[in-house]
């Protein structure tokens, strides 16, 4: 069992800079991986990046460039660094933890990019 707990949303203005945070209750090196989802309400969850194990990332199209994935071993927490944040940026942010085959989330943080 796995519990993770996101924190560091808010309201930014058109590009604009947030970091997200997610703090796992378990060593983070035990997990598959970790990654952050978007979702607007009516649409699809999105995955946008994700880090692995072994600290390979990915990212989404959408966020290459503007967005940064990553860790810190000793706090057993993930961070999204988004910069030049855009209007279709808003969503409810979800953290996903990975380990044995099961998936844990997060309860979700809002970012909102208006001005």
């Amino acid at each position: 069992q796995v519990q993770v707990v996101e924190s560091g949303g808010g309201l930014v203005q058109p590009g604009g800079s947030l970091r997200l945070s997610c703090a796992a209750s378990r060593s983070i090196l035990s997990l598959y991986g970790m990654a952050w989802y978007r979702q607007v309400q009516g649409d699809q969850r999105e995955m946008i990046a994700r880090i692995y194990n072994g600290g390979r990332t990915s990212y989404a199209d959408s966020v290459k460039g503007r967005f940064t994935i990553s860790r810190d071993i000793v706090k057993n927490t993930v961070y999204l660094q988004m910069n030049s944040l855009k209007p279709e940026d808003t969503a409810v942010y979800y953290c996903e933890a990975e380990q044995g085959g099961n998936i844990y989330w997060g309860q979700g943080t809002q970012v909102t990019v208006s001005s």
